[in-house]
């Protein structure tokens, strides 16, 4: 389970500059509801100074997705254009006291929200990152924007990449490519890991085991954001499941069954196939 620190907790409960400024001189749009998050900060800056005097935000995502937008919020409130773009992802998550690894892709929404209004205070084009290849289908993020996070954080592994982006979150598929752009951004071989031995489970056993991987590595990663999924049957490689709560109605509902696909493959059996009721 995520252990979120005080002020995230806070934040989230209490966020600051809620909203939207009326006539703004700056607009960051970023993410997308469709994906899970999404996120639109608004700025008053003083032309004759470039002093952001006001930032208000709309976020649409986790407890960490509203927390890191009302940190940015409260770090360049006061700041120089050029100094607000000063503020980094880790910033943000240093503000809040760090966020779980799992969560540090919503500082960096916050990040890119920043440089899009500023880029549109400025009259610019927004930022080249979006542009490229897409290599994650499920969240539609590209190899240019993998390539400048990567570089930004000086991420390593497939997993970090995902933590920071969501790419490979979803059903997976873009893996061996996420992998393949770690190794051209730091020009070092991603080593193969050994091919896992096929378990072989009694039936009895293998309900039991998907059970306990539900309620260990699952289910409580579900609740911290409002939602949960309970286990229905097992009928052969077959797992049913019913989602509850934030999960039940969630768009990205699909990407939540494959996500829980995907760990009950690595846990349980790679024949493991999940369906929600």
């Amino acid at each position: 389970m995520w252990e979120y620190t005080e002020k995230v907790r806070d934040l989230f409960l209490h966020p600051k500059n809620v909203g939207e400024i009326k006539d703004p001189e700056g607009i960051g749009d970023v993410g997308s509801i469709v994906c899970g998050d999404a996120l639109k900060l608004t700025l008053k800056i003083d032309r004759n100074t470039d002093t952001i005097t006001d930032a208000k935000f709309q976020t649409f995502g986790c407890a960490s997705a509203i927390a890191s937008s009302s940190a940015l919020t409260e770090l360049i409130k006061g700041k120089t254009v050029d100094e607000a773009l000063q503020v980094t992802n880790n910033d943000i998550a240093e503000y809040l006291g760090g966020l779980p690894r799992e969560k540090m892709h919503c500082s960096v929404m916050g990040r890119e929200a920043l440089e899009a209004a500023v880029a549109n205070y400025r009259g610019e084009q927004p930022s080249e990152v979006d542009e490229g290849t897409i290599v994650c289908q499920c969240y539609g993020i590209t190899d240019t924007k993998l390539e400048h996070v990567i570089r930004e954080n000086r991420l390593r592994t497939a997993e970090d990449v995902t933590n920071f982006t969501k790419a490979g979150g979803g059903c997976g598929s873009c893996i061996a490519d996420i992998e393949k752009i770690l190794d051209n951004v730091w020009n070092t071989k991603v080593s193969a890991e050994p091919a896992k031995p096929v378990r072989r489970l009694t039936n009895i056993q293998k309900i039991a085991l998907v059970q306990e991987v539900m309620n260990r590595e699952i289910r409580p990663l579900l609740q911290a954001d409002g939602g949960d999924a309970e286990l229905v049957d097992v009928d052969g490689n077959e797992v049913i499941v019913s989602l509850r709560g934030m999960c039940r109605e969630c768009v990205m509902a699909e990407v939540t069954t494959k996500n829980i696909e995907k760990k009950l493959k690595e846990l349980v059996s790679e024949e493991i196939t999940v369906k929600a009721e």
